[in-house]
């Protein structure tokens, strides 16, 4: 047997009876043909694999649940969906032991998840049988995905690999911020998205209802918020019951954001009279820092918030109450004569402990409420209570000091998904790594874990899925998994897998681009537009906001929209590219580069005459132009390469100069084979 595992303790379930600790072997290391995501702490591969077929069956025995049964419902749709086998509703048995698929849950777990819950679970496959166990029905549901992951199809039909898996997470705290403030998210979105997150085993969604271009919950205390507030889009009371539910059956827990003293032009909208300037306030249409701002020097404010928290708290069952915190530039407190004399008469010496005293006195609120207040790290000063929960949005540094001061925290610097940065770069940010490597052993289990974010100013319901999956899968496996998982390659080649799989769950990511390109170009086979898509990505960070002027009003639906943030065609070839010009590129890697490079070469002269015919594609002339040139200079540096000769120096000066043109970006996106084109020119010129 080879065994895969890491160097502590994980759970081991003994005959599916009493349930232990036993070390687990060896480190951790990634194994592509087992292709999970999140990699178990511990795996062992056995021998042969079990069939699936017509006859199915899942058990369950030991404690009922009802949240185990219906995961065991969803577990059979999607597996149906990911094999087309129809199975019936007895291939659901309680307690039938003729069943192939065995469930044992040893007890409940809390009726509102808890923070620190044991997700622990035992995955036997061998020929014939499978078996489950958990002390409770989040390491069931987490046992369920992994087992659909194992799924794959064979000369002989479906069936899932024989393994030994011992499972549970590094971090209690695996998250997916969603923000609706900017762009409203539908229910039907989060939730095809929450169904995502289970699959991966993300376990917090924390939603994000406030901001300045919208305010999104209905509030029965001060219904001015959504009538006001929303411009129309938001959820209702019963809405928000509804998601809770939803996540709760796939053991997610819901925290909820309410941004705070900033971030507030919206809810000022409704109710001018607790904000620091003159107004009147409108709905934010632009995007970026404004200066509205809640008036920290006003009883008038507390008791609202007191009513409001206490009213939302009711709401959402969760322990935990995010307050916001961030991007506060002070313009109108400075610009507020009542809040200078304020300041001056508590000797506050500047906005960062003007905000500190808010920050104190909404904790207050929340905690009075039974809740735990989280903000961003902007919250954090000297005096801040030890119970505040402190989320890390602009560096290592802010989390390192939260953790020094005795402050739980966790990490959102390095997973915000809405930067179009690759997947390899979310992926090899750890929460311990960096500033975090030199906290002693006891400021370390105060790093509860990190959420991926995605801010939404350039999304949509239509193509926000393209923006979180498939990259949030590595992101979720750094939050599950064992440290030293780490391999790259072995990363790309596990996320394509569940990328595909996460179709079956009814995500958009993979289908989008093509109905979008659909749209833009009025074909219904768009492939030469398809063709240059794979070239390009949207530009990666802020970049974007500089490239063109966008308000709320902006149509999201060009190409920068409909393509993924990182191309895997363009991303293979660059990988091709480098180990050709290092001398050790395989014959399929060769063959790859150059198949690309002559469709890219061809593509204009197929597409070019066809993109005028389209207001949403006549931007991209130029772009196709660019990307056919760039294609043609590879093409002459790899027949060098492939003929031994060195490229002439005034053919390579001529060929970098084009280049460097192709590298800035048009009709905002950029060329992702430039870079790699030049990689091969330089090798030709040596």
């Amino acid at each position: 047997m080879k065994t895969l595992g890491c160097a502590r303790q994980v759970l081991c379930c003994c005959a599916f009876g009493s349930l232990l600790l036993v070390p687990a072997a060896g480190s951790a290391q990634a194994n592509d043909s087992v292709p999970l995501m999140p990699l178990p702490a511990h795996l062992a591969l056995g021998d042969g694999q079990f069939l699936i077929d017509g006859n199915f069956a899942v058990s369950i025995e030991d404690y009922p649940d009802a949240r185990v049964a219906a995961a065991r419902r969803r577990f059979l749709e999607t597996l149906g969906r990911a094999t087309g086998i129809p199975f019936a509703a007895e291939a659901a048995r309680e307690g039938k032991h003729d069943a192939s698929f065995l469930i044992r849950t040893a007890g409940p777990s809390e009726k509102v998840e808890a923070l620190g819950e044991d997700e622990s679970y035992h995955l036997s496959v061998a020929p014939g049988k499978v078996e489950l166990a958990a002390r409770n029905p989040l390491g069931i549901m987490h046992g369920l995905q992994t087992f659909l992951q194992l799924v794959h199809v064979t000369p002989q039909g479906f069936a899932a690999a024989s393994v030994t898996i011992d499972d549970q997470p590094r971090f209690e705290w695996r998250g997916l911020m969603i923000d609706a403030g900017r762009h409203f998210m539908p229910v039907e979105m989060i939730e095809r998205n929450l169904d995502g997150m289970e699959a991966v085993k993300l376990n917090v969604m924390h939603w994000h209802l406030s901001d300045d271009q919208g305010f999104r919950v209905e509030s029965r205390q001060f219904p001015l918020l959504h009538e006001k507030g929303s411009n129309g889009s938001y959820y209702t009371q019963q809405q928000i019951k509804d998601v809770i539910e939803y996540a709760a059956d796939r053991g997610i827990r819901v925290v909820p954001e309410f941004d705070m003293p900033c971030h507030t032009t919206a809810l000022l909208t409704a109710y001018p009279q607790i904000g620091s300037g003159p107004g009147p306030y409108q709905i934010a249409t632009k995007w970026g820092i404004l200066d509205a701002a809640l008036d920290p020097t006003r009883e008038e404010t507390y008791e609202f918030l007191d009513k409001f928290v206490g009213e939302m708290t009711a709401l959402f069952p969760d322990a935990y109450f995010h307050i916001g915190g961030d991007e506060c530039d002070g313009k109108e407190w400075k610009a507020n004569a009542h809040i200078q004399e304020f300041m001056k008469a508590h000797g506050i010496k500047d906005n960062a402990a003007l905000q500190s005293t808010f920050t104190g006195k909404i904790q207050a609120i929340v905690t009075r409420h039974h809740k735990i207040p989280v903000g961003w790290d902007e919250v954090l000063q000297p005096d801040t209570p030890k119970d505040v929960v402190v989320q890390s949005w602009r560096g290592p540094k802010g989390l390192a000091a939260a953790a020094r001061q005795g402050n739980r925290v966790m990490l959102s610097n390095g997973y915000y998904i809405d930067l179009n940065q690759p997947a390899s770069q979310h992926y090899l940010v750890d929460p311990l790594g960096g500033d975090a490597t030199s906290l002693t052993s006891e400021q370390k289990t105060l790093v509860l874990g990190g959420e991926a974010t995605m801010w939404s100013e350039f999304v949509t319901p239509e193509n926000v899925d393209s923006r979180i999956w498939p990259r949030t899968a590595p992101i979720a496996e750094r939050f599950w998994s064992p440290q030293d998982v780490r391999d790259v390659d072995s990363m790309y080649k596990r996320m394509a897998v569940v990328s595909q799989k996460l179709n079956d769950y009814g995500l958009e990511h993979n289908s989008s681009t093509q109905r979008m390109l659909q749209r833009m170009s009025g074909d219904a086979d768009p492939k030469y537009l398809a063709i240059l898509a794979a070239a390009v990505q949207p530009p990666l960070g802020y970049q974007r906001e500089s490239l063109k002027e966008y308000s709320t009003a902006s149509a999201l639906n060009r190409l920068v929209d409909a393509v993924s943030p990182e191309s895997e065609t363009a991303r293979q070839f660059a990988a091709d590219c480098k180990d050709i010009a290092a001398g050790k590129g395989s014959p399929a890697e060769w063959k790859f580069v150059e198949e690309w490079l002559r469709a890219w070469s061809e593509n204009d002269s197929k597409l070019g005459p066809s993109l005028a015919g389209s207001e949403l594609t006549a931007e991209l002339a130029p772009l196709s132009q660019s990307v056919s040139r760039v294609a043609g200079v590879g093409l002459k540096a790899l027949d060098a390469l492939k003929n031994h000769r060195a490229m002439l120096t005034d053919e390579k000066s001529s060929a970098l100069a084009a280049l460097k043109a192709a590298k800035k970006p048009q009709a905002v996106l950029v060329d992702k084979v430039a870079p790699s084109v030049e990689v091969l020119v330089d090798a030709a010129g040596k």
